[in-house]
């Protein structure tokens, strides 16, 4: 007895200390628990404060948000009078709600889109309340058998509109094929629970067609926002991005500035915010896609400011920027030979500098020219307005032709020269490098082509394939050889050469910007 007492005084200490340790833990779990919710609710809070201030400087920047939001509010708040409707009809006031759905999705935020809803939602409103009069007639004539005319109806349309809105011209309207099978259903369903079919249809065409009305005339009468200013300032912006893109690379490429770390967004065509001449010509390549949708919403409005003809050329904007971006593409070849591993040495690229400068400084003043020429819509005057930069590349072009063999690994050239070409390539090339015109420079060309294709076998320098495969010694890792080393400069001096011809090529490209533009404006009839 004496022993079991014992075990059992010591059995309940035991559990009086577990109570205590329990309760010690579920107190720190509860204290966890708060910091943790208190944690989370400071987050939200600074996700919070983080929302409301770019949301502010939203509005600062684009005020015509502001007014969009303001207009929606207006259009909605008028249309929701219906609701107190209190006349003979009071069929409107019970169904005002689908006036105020009509604003909610037509009221979008340019006149084009406004206009490309309202058509989309119009059509596909009355081809649904004509072909549910229809079936509404035929269902009532079925006697017993409407519920089975109504099923079928249901079936038949659903089918055929789902089935025709996957055709590839349709696109622009599967808003309207939407809008078309559940109208439908809607005043199919409400003509049968009131049956007065042709009462609900009208109704509910009487209301859309408010609703639409009072969406077109607060979103032109007050602070009209139109897609075709839109995409003309776009293609503005396009031009003078591209020029200032231009001339950064040409500076930074004389620079020489050496790239300890390419930002690692570029290698995956994202935006860097270290590099603005990448987000300069990136803006212009990915402007393609704002563009055609602001093309689609610019064709719907009609004539307004400063342009009023009919049928206003608006592709003719996409087509030159178009022609803008084809030089763009030459530009980011140019950043790319900047950003590249195989980089030409600065003193080579300093017997150059000023053709390189001319002939972006030239080049940038015709894409500002013409930039500022759109954005006024005035025509370009009788001048060759590409008259400088033709002749900054000319020189370019002359200079490269006297100073080739900077492009190649000259003293690697001269070496093998001496040792395995015959003499009488030796003075021809002696003859060659001496000549100024280009058309002696072409005669030498094609006569040491000549002789080299009589020479015998074996006389040339069998070449080595670049990149070639590095041997890696162990730890060490790889141990580039010294007939590697000498492509690797031969490399070197070529990437010079396709930074000037890229330069050269861009200017070409200018030909087609320059004729899509006076195409442009004689369509617009610019002043």
């Amino acid at each position: 007895m004496i022993e079991r007492n014992k075990e059992s005084l010591l059995n309940l200490n035991s559990f009086g200390s577990r109570s205590e340790e329990n309760y010690e833990e579920e107190e720190n779990r509860g204290c966890n628990c708060f910091r943790s919710l208190f944690h989370y609710l400071r987050e939200l809070c600074n996700e919070i404060k983080d929302f409301a201030k770019k949301a502010v400087e939203m509005g600062k920047s684009d005020p015509r948000k502001v007014v969009f939001g303001f207009k929606m509010g207006l259009a909605i708040s008028l249309v929701s009078l219906l609701l107190f409707w209190e006349a003979s009809f009071n069929d409107v006031g019970q169904y005002s709600i689908w006036a105020i759905l009509t604003v909610i999705v037509m009221f979008e935020f340019s006149i084009g889109a406004t206009f490309i809803k309202g058509f989309n939602r119009g059509l596909g409103t009355f081809c649904a309340a004509m072909l549910a009069f229809f079936f509404a007639e035929l269902s009532l004539l079925a006697g017993r058998f409407e519920k089975v005319v109504i099923i079928f109806s249901f079936f038949v349309t659903a089918s055929f509109a789902s089935y025709l809105r996957l055709y590839p011209t349709m696109a622009p309207y599967d808003y309207g094929y939407r809008v078309f099978v559940l109208t439908y259903c809607i005043l199919m369903v409400a003509g049968n629970r009131s049956r007065n079919y042709i009462l609900a249809i009208l109704t509910r065409l009487v209301l859309i067609a408010f609703g639409a009305l009072t969406c077109f005339i607060i979103n032109i009468s007050i602070y009209p926002i139109w897609s075709g200013e839109d995409l003309h300032r776009l293609v503005v912006k396009n031009f003078k991005d591209l020029s200032t893109a231009l001339e950064g690379c040409v500076k930074e490429y004389l620079k020489g500035v050496e790239y300890q770390r390419i930002p690692s967004k570029i290698f995956t065509y994202q935006a860097s915010d270290d590099d603005p001449l990448y987000k300069s010509y990136r803006s212009v390549l990915e402007s393609a896609t704002r563009e055609k949708t602001l093309l689609g919403f610019a064709i719907w409005e009609p004539p307004h400011g400063r342009y009023r003809m009919l049928n206003y050329p608006w592709t003719n904007f996409i087509r030159l920027s178009g022609a803008l971006r084809h030089c763009a593409f030459m530009v980011m070849a140019l950043h790319g030979c900047i950003m590249s591993e195989i980089q030409a040495p600065i003193e080579k690229r300093q017997v150059f500098r000023n053709e390189f400068i001319k002939v972006s400084t030239e080049g940038a003043k015709v894409l500002q020219e013409i930039a500022s020429k759109l954005e006024k819509m005035e025509k370009l005057s009788n001048d060759d307005i590409l008259k400088e930069v033709h002749e900054a590349a000319e020189k370019l072009q002359k200079l490269i032709d006297q100073r080739s063999y900077l492009l190649v690994n000259s003293e690697s050239w001269e070496i093998e020269k001496q040792q395995k070409m015959p003499k009488e390539i030796e003075d021809l090339e002696s003859t060659f490098f001496s000549q100024n015109s280009f058309d002696d420079l072409k005669m030498g060309f094609k006569s040491y082509s000549e002789t080299i294709i009589n020479m015998p076998r074996g006389t040339l320098r069998k070449e080595i394939p670049w990149p070639s495969p590095l041997p890696i010694d162990g730890e060490d890792g790889m141990i580039i050889k010294e007939d590697e080393i000498k492509t690797f400069e031969s490399a070197s001096s070529l990437s010079l050469a396709t930074f000037a011809s890229l330069l050269i090529e861009f200017v070409a490209r200018l030909q087609n910007v320059v004729h899509t533009f006076q195409e442009l404006s004689q369509k617009a009839q610019f002043t």
